[in-house]
C-alpha cells in the first residue's frame, strides 16, 4: 500500500500514513487511525497519574486509603487487599450488549460502576506513598519504576538504590538530582552518563570516575570542566567547593548549564542501537519516532519503555513485557495481542478494550477482571458465543459511533475518548509533555482539578533553611519548610514540604544542602532537562573546524573534510535552542 495523508480529526493538522504503518495495522486486524501521532500520545498520557495521591474513603470498607484517585473522580475505588480478594465478583457487573447505543457509552458505565483498585501496583513492602511500580522496597513519593529500594522523590526509577529526586534512572546507586543515567553509582546533578562512578555537574560522561563539571567524556578519571588532574590534584581541588552549601551548590549548577553548552550534543541521546529515531533510546533496534526506551524491538511511537522487552508494538505507552500491543497505555509483564487496552498486565492477550484486566485473555470491553476468558462487558460466554459476538460489535462499533462534545467519531480502532479518563488532565503525566490552561483542557474535553487548600502552616520560612547541611539537625524533621516558589510557578507547587528521616540521613552521607523547594517543583525543575517529544527536521551544525556558531572547535578530523556536514536528521532539539547539534559522525569523532 502507499504512502497516505491525512487530515487528523482532533488537532485538523495533516499526518503521514507510511507503507509499514499500513502492514501492522493489516497485521492487528485495525482500521488506519484518524488521530495524528501526537494526538493519540497526548490522549494515551491522559490516562496516567504519574505523579500524585490522595486520601479518601475506600467504596469497599469506607475506610480512608491512599489512592491515585482523588474523591472527585467519578470511578469506584477499593483498597488493594479487597480489591484482589474474593469478597467481591467483577462478573456479577456483567451486562448483555445493547446494540441501540454506541458501544463506548456501555464502555464507560462499565468504568464507572466496576471498583478500580486504588493504586497501579505490583509486589509492595514498605511503600505506601508511592505508586505506578513493581518491587519498590521502603520508596517514598517514587512513581513509574521496578525492583527499586530505598528511594524518594522519583520517577522512572528502575533497579536503583539509595537515591533522591531522580527521573528516568537505571541500575544507579546514591545518585541525587539525575536524569538519564545508566549503571551510575555515586553521582549527582547530573544528566545522560552511564557506567560512571563518583561524577558531579556532569553531562553526557561514559565510564568515568571522579568528574567534576565534565562534559562529552569517556573514560576518563579526575577530571573537573574537562580539564586533566592527577589524583592528588584533583582531591585537593574539590576541597574547594563547598558541596553542603545551597548558595554554592546553585552557582556551580549555573556553571555546569553554561560550560556544557560549549559543547555539541548528539542528534538523540542514545546508545548501542540499530536502526532508530527519537530520543533518549538504549540498546534497541528497529524503534522509530520513540522516546525513553530500552530494549526495544520494532516499535513506533512508543514513549517510557524504560527497561525491557518490548517487541512489534505501536502506540504503546508505559511498562514492558509487550508484544503485539496497539494502542495502548499502562500494559505489560507478559501481554500480548492487546488492542486500545489501559491498565493490563500479566500475562494478558487477544483483550480489545479492557481496563484494570489481569491475567486475562480473550476479552473484549471488560473491567477489573482476574483470570478470566471470554468475556464482553465482564459477562461470560462460551468460545464460541465470543468469537460470533465479537464480529458483531466492532461493525456496531462503526456503524453506531460514539461522538464526543467537539464532534468527534469514536469508531472501532480509537483509544477511549479523553472524557472517559478517571484523571483529571493536570493530574497527569499529558500536562508534562502537552500543557494546557484549564480552559483549554475543558474546549479538548478533559477534566480539570483545582488545587485544594492545605491544611499546614509554614514553620520554617525558606530564608531561614540552614545553608550548608552540616547545620542541620534532626529537628528539621519537625518544621514544615516553606517552598522558595511559594506557589507563584506552574508546577503544581505545595507551597510548603517536610523532611523525611531517611532523606536527611541520604544528605548527610552525601553532603548535600536542604532543597529549598517543594518536591513537585524539584520535579519539574528536573524535568527542564528532559527535551521534548516533538521532532524537528535538522543539519548537522559542524561547519568544518567549528561548529556553526563558532562556540566549539573541533578536535579531530571529520569524513566531511573542512567543508560543512551535509547530514541531516530528526531530533527532539528545535531549532531556536542554544545547544549545539552534530550528527553521530561528528558527535562521535568529539568524543574524548
Amino acid at each position: 500500500m502507499n504512502q497516505e495523508k491525512r487530515t487528523c480529526q482532533n488537532c485538523k493538522q495533516s499526518f503521514v500514513i507510511e507503507p509499514d504503518d499500513f502492514g501492522f495495522y493489516e497485521r492487528m486486524r485495525v482500521p488506519a487511525p484518524t488521530f495524528c501521532p501526537a494526538c493519540r500520545t497526548q490522549r494515551r498520557m491522559a490516562f496516567r497519574n504519574d505523579g500524585f495521591l490522595y486520601k479518601r474513603k475506600s467504596d469497599f470498607s469506607g475506610e480512608s486509603i491512599f489512592s491515585m484517585y482523588s474523591e472527585k473522580s467519578p470511578i469506584k475505588v477499593y483498597e488493594l487487599e479487597a480489591w484482589y480478594s474474593d469478597k467481591w465478583d467483577p462478573i456479577s457487573y456483567g451486562r448483555d450488549v445493547d446494540f441501540s447505543r454506541p458501544f463506548f457509552e456501555q464502555i464507560r458505565e462499565m468504568f464507572q460502576e466496576v471498583p478500580w483498585r486504588a493504586r497501579g501496583i505490583i509486589k509492595p513492602v514498605g511503600s505506601e506513598y508511592s505508586n505506578n511500580f513493581t518491587g519498590f522496597k521502603n520508596c517514598y513519593l517514587c512513581f513509574n519504576g521496578s525492583e527499586s529500594e530505598e528511594c524518594g522523590y522519583s520517577n522512572g526509577l528502575d533497579y536503583s538504590k539509595n537515591s533522591f529526586d531522580n527521573s528516568h534512572i537505571a541500575y544507579c546507586e546514591l545518585a541525587y538530582e539525575g536524569f538519564w543515567l545508566t549503571r551510575c553509582n555515586t553521582i549527582a546533578f547530573s544528566s545522560q552518563c552511564e557506567d560512571s562512578f563518583n561524577i558531579w555537574f556532569s553531562k553526557n560522561l561514559r565510564g568515568c570516575s571522579n568528574c567534576f563539571g565534565c562534559a562529552n567524556l569517556t573514560n576518563k578519571s579526575f577530571c573537573i570542566f574537562n580539564r586533566q588532574y592527577t589524583k592528588e590534584e584533583y582531591e585537593k581541588e574539590i576541597q574547594k567547593y563547598n558541596l553542603g552549601s545551597r548558595s554554592a551548590v546553585k552557582m556551580l549548577w549555573q556553571r555546569a548549564q553554561k560550560f556544557w553548552l560549549q559543547f555539541p550534543e548528539k542528534f538523540m541521546q542514545g546508545a548501542k542501537n540499530s536502526r532508530v529515531s527519537g530520543n533518549y533510546i538504549n540498546q534497541s533496534k528497529n524503534v522509530f519516532e520513540s522516546y525513553l526506551v530500552r530494549s526495544g524491538e520494532d516499535l513506533k511511537s512508543c514513549q517510557y519503555l524504560q527497561t525491557g522487552p518490548n517487541k512489534d508494538c505501536r502506540d504503546l505507552t508505559f511498562f514492558v513485557g509487550n508484544e503485539l500491543v496497539y494502542e495502548a497505555a499502562q500494559c505489560g509483564d507478559g501481554a500480548y495481542n492487546l488492542k486500545f487496552c489501559f491498565q493490563c498486565w500479566t500475562n494478558v492477550k487477544n483483550l480489545q478494550y479492557c481496563t484494570s484486566c489481569l491475567s486475562s485473555s480473550d476479552c473484549f470491553g471488560c473491567s477489573s477482571l482476574r483470570n478470566k476468558q471470554y468475556c464482553i462487558l465482564n459477562k461470560q460466554y462460551t468460545k464460541e458465543e465470543y468469537e460470533k459476538l465479537v464480529p458483531k460489535i466492532i461493525a456496531h462499533m462503526n456503524e453506531m459511533p460514539y461522538v464526543d462534545e467537539k464532534g468527534r467519531k469514536y469508531c472501532y480502532g480509537e483509544f477511549f475518548p479523553a472524557a472517559f479518563s478517571p484523571f483529571a488532565y493536570n493530574e497527569t503525566i499529558a500536562q508534562e509533555y502537552f500543557p494546557l490552561t484549564k480552559d483549554e483542557a475543558a474546549e479538548q474535553g478533559y477534566a480539570w482539578k483545582d488545587q485544594e487548600a492545605k491544611g499546614y502552616s509554614v514553620t520554617l520560612p525558606v530564608e531561614e533553611i540552614v545553608d550548608d547541611i552540616k547545620f542541620a539537625d534532626e529537628s528539621i524533621l519537625n518544621q514544615v519548610i516553606e517552598c522558595a516558589h511559594e506557589g507563584r510557578c506552574n508546577d503544581q507547587c505545595t507551597k510548603a514540604f517536610r523532611i523525611i528521616p531517611q532523606e536527611l540521613l541520604f544528605y548527610k552521607r552525601m553532603n548535600l544542602p536542604i532543597p529549598d523547594l517543594c518536591p513537585n517543583c524539584r520535579h519539574f525543575e528536573r524535568l527542564k532537562r528532559r527535551n521534548p517529544i516533538h521532532l524537528w527536521h535538522r543539519a548537522c551544525q559542524c561547519a568544518g573546524t567549528k561548529s556553526e556558531n563558532g562556540v566549539y572547535t573541533n578536535t579531530a578530523a571529520h569524513q566531511h573534510g573542512a567543508g560543512k556536514c551535509t547530514n541531516e536528521f530528526e531530533t527532539s532539539y528545535s531549532p531556536d535552542r542554544p545547544e549545539i547539534v552534530y550528527c553521530e559522525q561528528c558527535y562521535q569523532a568529539e568524543i574524548i
